[in-house]
């Protein structure tokens, strides 16, 4: 992608696997968003999963080789931004980890840790004064907080400060916003019984609030919650925060039946 037309920051986006596979359309939020700031953005073609899989399975040497690739495709910008919690934080904390002791690999990585940021944490924390949300959606949403963005890289009031300039939105806590939907990765396929108790958890507490839309920051905690709406026949869409933020979100959302085609 060539860069956007704009002098300010030169941004990489860290496209993730789950945004290229099922919700392109986080990834055009979040360039709309990051334009909207005043930077200018790129997407390098040659980048490829941050290797949080396999880190958080021990395969560390497939791990390490990812990281190559991602450092390599993205050392060069002024920042590096993911529309997930979770992939930046294995970018800013794991990275590091993974190259400890290897004297040409480890300044890399530290390097392009310091640099890295989820993208609504770097909207509200380090654009700031630079970002205007412009945006309208009638409705009431609740939050939820992924634990990797909340307790990896201490996302909590960034997204609500950016929701609360949404024209027409209502945002309502659930309660446990902070608890674990049941996704974690690989841990809803070891665990299978625990992760669904931990999701219908989740869906009572959402349905509480009497909200019709449900948002969050990570699309792995936004698939499961939403597959399990979905199971239920629950009336509640569910979107990434970015889209709402973009004025993206007017299409169907994750939880939504997708039309038969003709």
């Amino acid at each position: 992608m060539t860069p956007s037309p704009t002098a300010g920051p030169r941004v990489g986006l860290f496209a993730t696997c789950l945004m290229n596979l099922f919700r392109p359309n986080v990834g055009f939020s979040a360039v709309k968003l990051l334009e909207d700031a005043g930077c200018s953005v790129e997407v390098p073609a040659s980048q490829t999963c941050c290797g949080q899989p396999g880190y958080n399975s021990g395969d560390y040497d497939a791990a390490r080789a990812l990281a190559r690739q991602v450092i390599e495709a993205f050392e060069h910008f002024d920042y590096v931004v993911g529309p997930s919690g979770s992939c930046m934080a294995t970018i800013r904390h794991d990275y590091p980890a993974l190259f400890a002791g290897d004297a040409q690999w480890l300044p890399r990585a530290e390097a392009l840790s310091r640099k890295s940021f989820e993208l609504l944490s770097f909207l509200a924390d380090v654009r700031g004064a630079a970002v205007t949300v412009d945006a309208r959606y009638a409705g009431t949403a609740t939050y939820h907080d992924s634990c990797s963005g909340l307790r990896g890289l201490g996302i909590k009031g960034q997204p609500r400060a950016l929701l609360g300039e949404v024209d027409g939105l209502k945002v309502k806590e659930m309660e446990d916003s902070e608890v674990c939907c049941g996704f974690g990765g690989t841990f809803c396929v070891k665990y299978p019984e625990i992760s669904e108790k931990m999701v219908d958890d989740k869906v009572r507490n959402i349905l509480a609030t009497g909200a019709d839309t449900l948002l969050g920051g990570d699309l792995g905690c936004l698939m499961n919650i939403a597959g399990r709406l979905k199971r239920i026949n629950a009336p509640v869409k569910v979107y990434h925060a970015a889209e709402v933020l973009a004025g993206f979100a007017d299409g169907p959302g994750l939880a939504d039946a997708p039309k038969e085609s003709r």
